[in-house]
């Protein structure tokens, strides 16, 4: 079977508006009205009554309902959808199982669309983000003066929730608009600052469009390479913010990529490539933060939900065993634990073309990257930072270790 217009595509995916079934294009209604295969949730169900076609219903997990459609392939199979289904919608998950040239999207006008719409706000400059499923600690790194933001949410509670954590960060004044039904005969509206809201629940699937407004207490922190050493809570084990930074712009975060933190500390160098690759819904990039004690894993956890990186992976093991269990990374830091056996094995996993850092203080550790450059080729520095404190009243430079950096761009 094939979809008129479409060779080869069997399965079409249908966006419905607040208004169901009404406000299709003669196109769409088609779709909806030969399917073989109807595919949704009961809501969507229940706007087709006495459609003759089979009927296919959400299961958990959902890979089980992808094999279900699967199973008919070459049937015509409409999927009934909220909005666009390529935003955050089940278009995304159906294009990882199905090939573009077997399916046909027709989308009705998402939720990001209509609150643009009904607040004049431009989409190119707001960030578009979905809760569903997702830790509210994502906020955190996209909270920067005047940002604008547009958050799915399909929880009547999360609107309250939003409100509480950015009046503890600080950012209370920051204005919140609750966004319901839009597009129907109910649709709503409420506005407050986070700190007036009032608690009571939105509907369910709710749009929320956050104007991020500073409090006296607010800390802006921006999405560059180096944050302040403060931000991180750790135990003296922190790769220093000079030192982070020329770090990171050896390891060159970019989105789609994989990185390997080895000895990780607290984690500031993992969630800084996080933080700097990330994408709008926070995993544009991934990484792994491999630290034997357990005290600072902990740290690690503290500091990747309170800077807005909780999908941050963190594996509790010696570096080389852990290696062994991960996937291939683009690029690694070695910021603990080197050994000769250590650098070999991130070499090889290393993909063509990754970058590979180690940061050393010890004439041990040195001895190991001097090897390292011998066997591999790369770039050695000497990286010295002398920081201004006061000797009495007095102000004096006082040294940090110097560390000396090999860095590997691997062929």
């Amino acid at each position: 079977m094939t979809v008129a217009g479409h060779n080869g595509a069997w399965l079409a995916v249908v966006g419905l508006g607040e208004d169901g079934l009404a406000a299709l294009a003669p196109a769409a209604r088609t779709l909806v009205d030969t399917a073989e295969v109807l595919v949704g949730g009961r809501r969507h169900h229940a706007l087709v009554p006495g459609h003759p076609g089979e009927r296919l219903a959400w299961r958990v997990p959902l890979r089980d309902t992808m094999a279900d459609i699967a199973a008919r392939r070459g049937r015509r199979v409409t999927v009934l959808a909220t909005g666009d289904p390529m935003a955050y919608g089940i278009g995304t998950t159906l294009a990882r199982y199905f090939a573009a040239e077997e399916m046909v999207v027709l989308p009705a006008p998402g939720a990001f669309s209509l609150a643009a719409a009904r607040l004049g706000w431009s989409l190119g400059d707001v960030a578009c983000l979905t809760l569903h499923a997702r830790p509210l600690s994502l906020l955190a790194s996209w909270l920067t003066p005047g940002a604008r933001l547009l958050l799915l949410a399909d929880d009547g509670g999360t609107a309250a929730q939003v409100a509480a954590q950015l009046s503890a960060a600080g950012w209370g004044p920051s204005r919140i608009v609750a966004l319901a039904h839009m597009g129907g005969r109910e649709e709503t509206r409420r506005e407050a600052s986070a700190a007036a809201w009032n608690g009571a629940p939105t509907a369910d699937f709710v749009t929320l469009a956050v104007t991020c407004l500073p409090g006296p207490e607010a800390r802006p922190l921006a999405r560059v390479a180096g944050l302040p050493d403060d931000a991180f809570a750790h135990d003296g084990q922190l790769t220093k913010r000079a030192v982070r930074a020329a770090t990171l712009a050896r390891l060159q975060p970019l989105p789609g990529q994989h990185l390997w933190d080895i000895g990780a500390g607290c984690g500031s160098i993992a969630i800084e490539w996080l933080r700097v690759a990330q994408n709008a819904d926070g995993r544009g990039a991934t990484a792994v933060a491999v630290e034997r004690d357990p005290g600072r894993r902990a740290l690690i956890a503290r500091n990747a939900a309170t800077l807005g990186t909780p999908f941050l992976d963190i594996v509790g093991a010696d570096s080389e065993e852990a290696l062994a269990r991960l996937g291939q990374p683009d690029a690694v830091f070695i910021g603990g634990g080197i050994s000769a056996a250590l650098v070999e094995r991130a070499v090889t996993a290393l993909k063509p073309g990754g970058r590979l850092v180690a940061n050393v203080v010890s004439v041990e550790g040195e001895a190991v990257v001097l090897a390292a450059r011998v066997r591999h080729g790369g770039d050695l520095a000497r990286l010295s930072v002398a920081e201004a404190t006061m000797a009495g009243t007095r102000t004096v430079w006082r040294a940090l270790a110097p560390v000396t950096q090999w860095a590997l761009a691997k062929p």
